[in-house]
């Protein structure tokens, strides 16, 4: 039954169906919490900005569920005046229920616009996007508030929905795009191999990036831009692989704990690497069930080993085993980086290390021959402390750049952008030093 391996690849997936949008004055609106991720593969795609769109339901006062409205930022109200007039609901009932609604709303628009402006949409196409649709009466609200907001045209686009909820929101959408509409339908995680919540941080993090900070993706054609499946330590590890034409080199990523391969920071740095011609991999360290295990959170020996192995399986494709090959590590993945990196088995040309913790991989230290670039906020104090120690045991090319007023995760404006820029230069210098100096380095 599965279709799709998590979010991020049903947004691809989206992306490719509604390619014919590009170009166009699009809004991309993202419905809380589970539909931000596939929105901003979609944005992403086709080069349009990203937002949420926040709506909270009206229902009956005696009976909730049954809704008689929707509410959305602007002091947007849409009623259904069939059901008022049935329900016989009087205008001091909705009242009551909007007062409450509308409190939840501006709390929510608090939390995850963290103090950015709404996107406008007066005449503009808003393509609404969630991860899919059982029922409806979310994605039916958000396309009555879309248009009350001056939408001139409303796109309802999900991976997947029941086919019954799928025909009614042809009503209320100038367009309905679904990838799969099942008439058996169960649920909508049913569909994926991946579906774990989306956290409200997630949420922030993927709209913070793509409000200042993502750049468009390359223009130049992709070779490679797809979900891979390596087998290392006798486990399948899921990864995605990106390789622009012409490769120069590639990045292996090897991520924090608590992260995964979609972390929106590392896709970023990664979003940015492949705009100067190199290929990135960006792989789940551990399997799903592993996760829930701390010990091997931080077992950095286990890490290392796990990327050494799949630095091996680079080795064994056509398409890659020619590229030289780099290790970008985030907090205990910087640890295990480093660890793989010293490991006679594997040839690494460059390290960098983005909020790390190379005290972690200490006694491998001075076996580490790449050249190595140690990035840390400069409110970042304990970390800072520990990376001014282990510069001093890198034997080798090893740089410490602090990125001044950043704290551990890079969250302030700009600095993601600095710690990406400096790892593109880095890699560019040492990957594909003749190429350093193009224009394509950006």
């Amino acid at each position: 039954m599965t279709v799709f391996s998590d979010r991020a690849d049903a947004g691809r997936q989206l992306a490719e169906r509604l390619e014919s949008l590009r170009g166009k004055d699009l809004v991309i609106l993202g419905l809380p919490r589970g539909g931000v991720p596939v929105a901003f593969e979609v944005a992403r795609a086709l080069h349009a900005p990203l937002d949420v769109i926040v709506v909270r339901k009206l229902g009956v006062p005696y009976q909730p569920e049954l809704a008689l409205g929707a509410i959305g930022e602007g002091d947007v109200r849409v009623l259904n005046d069939k059901v008022v007039r049935q329900a016989r609901v009087r205008s001091g009932e909705i009242a009551e229920v909007e007062r409450a609604e509308r409190a939840e709303l501006l709390r929510r628009v608090e939390k995850f616009r963290a103090g950015r402006d709404r996107i406008p949409l007066t005449g503009r196409t808003a393509v609404i996007v969630d991860d899919g649709v059982a029922t409806g009466s979310t994605a039916r609200a958000a396309c009555q508030v879309a248009r009350a907001q001056g939408a001139a045209r409303v796109i309802l686009a999900v991976p997947v929905g029941a086919a019954d909820a799928i025909a009614s929101l042809r009503q209320v959408a100038d367009d309905v795009v679904c990838l799969e509409a099942p008439a058996w339908f169960v649920a909508v995680g049913r569909w994926y191999r991946d579906f774990r919540p989306t956290s409200d941080r997630e949420v922030t993090e993927l709209l913070q990036l793509t409000a200042k900070e993502v750049p468009e993706a390359a223009d130049d054609p992709l070779l490679r831009d797809e979900e891979v499946e390596v087998f290392a330590d006798r486990v399948r590890l899921a990864g995605h692989l990106t390789i622009p034409e012409s490769p120069v080199g590639i990045v292996v990523f090897a991520h924090g704990s608590g992260s995964s391969r979609h972390s929106p920071r590392n896709r970023y740095v990664a979003a940015e690497l492949n705009r100067a011609g190199l290929g990135t991999l960006l792989f789940d360290l551990l399997t799903d069930q592993e996760e829930l295990d701390r010990a091997r959170v931080f077992d950095i020996q286990l890490l290392a080993r796990r990327l050494v192995e799949v630095t091996g399986w680079l080795g064994t494709r056509a398409d890659t085993a020619a590229l030289p090959v780099g290790y970008f590590g985030a907090s205990t993945g910087a640890g295990a980086a480093l660890w793989a990196a010293a490991d006679p088995r594997v040839d690494i040309r460059a390290v960098v290390s983005r909020g790390g913790r190379p005290d972690l991989a200490q006694r491998h230290l001075a076996f580490v021959t790449a050249p190595t670039l140690l990035i840390v906020g400069g409110h970042d104090e304990t970390v800072l402390e520990l990376n001014r120690r282990a510069q001093a045991d890198l034997p080798r090319g090893c740089e410490l750049t602090i990125v001044p007023g950043a704290t551990h995760l890079f969250e302030e404006p700009g600095a993601l952008e600095q710690v990406a820029a400096l790892a593109r230069d880095w890699f560019r210098r040492h990957l594909a030093p003749a190429a350093a100096g193009s224009t394509r380095a950006g």
